[in-house]
């Protein structure tokens, strides 16, 4: 029903910035709040970032903490993540996630839609 579409990963170095967005599209019928999540390789998917449907709430994990920044422009149904800094501990593939739980501060088992994930490599 909703379809989530993420860009912006890629080859980077070690204190390098990208920036990632992720499109809704399809029937995104009421408020939402959005976020983002990555995996590494042979590691469970973790919270990075989310932020209210309003934009005025934001939540990141204490490891991005002050490097990453989450923002929405709700006319594009489009949210994105402004990575700086990067570090080798940042590679891991990065999914966007949609939910109607108006509360919704980060927990993976309220998510309702994931995207496909695109992949960010940091080299050292």
């Amino acid at each position: 029903q909703v379809q989530l579409v993420e860009s912006g990963g890629g080859l980077v170095q070690a204190g390098d910035s990208l920036r990632l967005s992720c499109a809704a599209s399809g029937r995104t019928f009421s408020r939402y709040g959005m976020g983002w999540f990555r995996q590494a390789p042979g590691k469970d998917r973790e919270f990075v970032a989310a932020i209210s449907w309003s934009g005025g709430n934001t939540y990141y994990a204490d490891s991005v903490k002050g490097r990453f920044a989450i923002s929405r422009d709700n006319a594009k149904n489009t949210v994105y993540l402004q990575m700086n800094s990067l570090k080798p501990e940042d590679t891991a593939v990065y999914y966007c996630a949609l939910t109607y739980d108006r509360s919704w501060t980060g927990a993976v088992q309220t998510v309702d839609y994931w995207g496909q994930g695109t992949q960010v490599t940091v080299s050292s």
